[in-house]
């Protein structure tokens, strides 16, 4: 029986779903990103002394998984293809903008958002806006979960970087 030729950019090209998991690059930002969601239940439960598995699919907190995935991608491409290439001073600005935007815009509409909730739990009852679902007030992230979140991405793309190299997978 003959064997089915694969279709352009099907699942089994390298432009398909195969391709990205082969590509290291993509493949250490995933893992920095799962690495950072789930090191959040351990920080939760070291804070708060519970565990809460929810913390898992949330945002904010510690450390930055956004941060952790955007730059575990950057250093897989700094080990791979390089720290010359354009690919990776494109990885490198996509980085600096995630860790400001994360330490800086998303975390001060999070302190307006708790602002806002107080606000709106003082309404009286008889006020349109008192019934009102509060916000989610757990946007941003403080300097040092920027920070840790950077450091797991540098430290993850690293390592699946010298390890696609090793295995002589290409980038």
């Amino acid at each position: 029986m003959p064997r089915p030729v694969p279709v352009p950019g099907g699942i089994d090209s390298p432009n398909g779903i195969t391709g990205i998991l082969r590509n290291g690059p993509c493949v250490a930002g995933f893992v920095a990103f799962f690495i950072a969601q789930s090191l959040k239940v351990l920080t939760h439960w070291y804070t708060e002394a519970k565990w809460d598995f929810t913390q898992v699919m949330r945002s904010g907190g510690m450390p930055s998984s956004h941060t952790a995935c955007v730059v575990g991608l950057t250093a897989a491409l700094g080990t791979i293809q390089g720290t010359d290439t354009g690919t990776f001073a494109i990885g490198l600005v996509l980085s600096l903008v995630v860790m400001y935007d994360a330490s800086g815009v998303r975390l001060h509409a999070g302190k307006q958002a708790t602002v806002l909730n107080i606000i709106i739990s003082q309404l009286p009852a008889d006020h349109p806006g008192s019934g009102e679902i509060p916000l989610r007030d757990r946007l941003g992230h403080t300097p040092r979960q920027v920070a840790v979140g950077a450091l797991l991405g540098v430290v993850t793309g690293y390592l699946v970087g010298i390890t696609w190299h090793g295995f002589g997978m290409p980038s």
